[in-house]
């Protein structure tokens, strides 16, 4: 669903910002500093319930602010706008209303505004620990298959139980063992639809990385969280004394991570700061790519795309995105950096953001 008008309030420096965007490719044009991030941040807010810029909610709200809010039209399927809006309150709480109704969460959101962001710290990607790769594959999988969050919800209460037990200590295994049969059997589902997404995801991201860089040789493994010839019991009831031991659960899809790898090795230690730009927005276009053939649309923040790439790869990279039939929100410190091509029937709105404020900038900025 395209977002056809958003309206952004106390969001860091933008204390009141409205504009329609055009529902393909948005450029967004400002001085660091300027305010063009906090837009992709506030639609990202308004899609996940949280920032990418801070864990800290208090960080994004407006200086002397109770709260911020974020609003939007989005363009449902039937052709007709869908109001929604989340509203976050200094004291942590979020309230979320779709059409005019207060949501249970912000999955609800999620469903409706899947994004996907490409910026600058995508890097951590390669270079983060596997709970950023968890996640990225989670996000996949939470749009792919249906029964994932539930399955996911419940083995991860059954994860956190099972380890308070642990830390209790003075518990034998077989008293352990009565409260692992939830654990594995949800662990089981969640990794089996974490497996099939990467397998499915697999030959997307390497059409996608050939045409970004066609010498660019990288593969994907799934790693499940434990030996891959065992079955999650197996793994659980042979850990058994161990985790009793360390006082936490140590095998799972707890552990699961995705290996990026190279001819040379691992892609993080291999590649170069280029060319993990470009396997990072391979799997972000990708993931996107698999999303909309499901005929589930969704939006693009790509945040200072000319950093680490040159004009030719930027050029590949809007190419790809521009093929995807998807808004997309770009972000630069100027409009010489943004001299893309884009197709005559693509309908490209430049604005210019200064100290706050947003306006829609004449022809003047487009490709000629």
């Amino acid at each position: 669903m395209p977002l056809v008008r958003l309206d952004i309030s106390h969001v860091r420096n933008l204390a009141s910002v409205r504009f329609e965007p055009s529902s393909q490719v948005n450029i967004i044009i400002g001085e660091n500093g300027s305010g063009k991030t906090s837009v992709l941040e506030a639609i990202h807010l308004l899609s996940f319930g949280r920032s990418f810029r801070s864990h800290k909610h208090k960080t994004y709200i407006q200086h002397e602010q109770d709260s911020c809010l974020v609003f939007a039209q989005l363009h449902n399927e039937h052709g007709r706008p869908t109001p929604v809006g989340l509203q976050r309150h200094r004291d942590g709480q979020i309230e979320v209303r779709i059409q005019g109704e207060r949501a249970q969460s912000v999955i609800e959101l999620a469903e409706r505004l899947p994004v996907q962001l490409i910026n600058p710290d995508a890097f951590r990607l390669l270079e983060g620990s596997p709970s950023v790769r968890r996640q990225f594959i989670d996000w996949g999988v939470f749009h792919f298959d249906g029964s994932f969050i539930r399955a996911w919800r419940g083995w991860q209460k059954a994860l956190k139980q099972r380890n308070t037990l642990l830390r209790r200590g003075k518990i034998s295994p077989s008293l352990l063992a009565a409260f692992d049969q939830e654990l594995i059997r949800l662990g089981e589902q969640v990794n089996g639809s974490r497996k099939a997404y990467v397998e499915r995801l697999t030959p997307y991201f390497l059409q996608v990385l050939s045409v970004l860089n066609a010498e660019l040789a990288v593969s994907l493994q799934f790693y499940q969280g434990w030996d891959s010839q065992k079955t999650l019991q197996m793994a659980v009831e042979a850990g058994r004394e161990r985790d009793i031991e360390l006082g936490y659960t140590h095998s799972g899809p707890q552990r699961a991570d995705l290996r990026v790898k190279s001819a040379g090795g691992d892609a993080l230690d291999t590649l170069s700061r280029g060319q993990q730009k470009l396997v990072v927005s391979a799997l972000k276009i990708a993931q996107g790519q698999l999303l909309i053939e499901m005929g589930r649309p969704l939006v693009f923040l790509v945040d200072d795309l000319p950093a680490e790439l040159d004009a030719n790869h930027r050029q590949k990279l809007c190419r790809l995105l521009e093929s995807l039939n998807s808004q997309i929100f770009i972000t630069s410190v100027g409009p010489d950096t943004t001299d893309f091509t884009w197709a005559d029937t693509t309908d490209v709105r430049h604005f210019s953001m200064n100290n706050g404020e947003l306006s829609l900038s004449s022809k003047g900025f487009q490709e000629s």
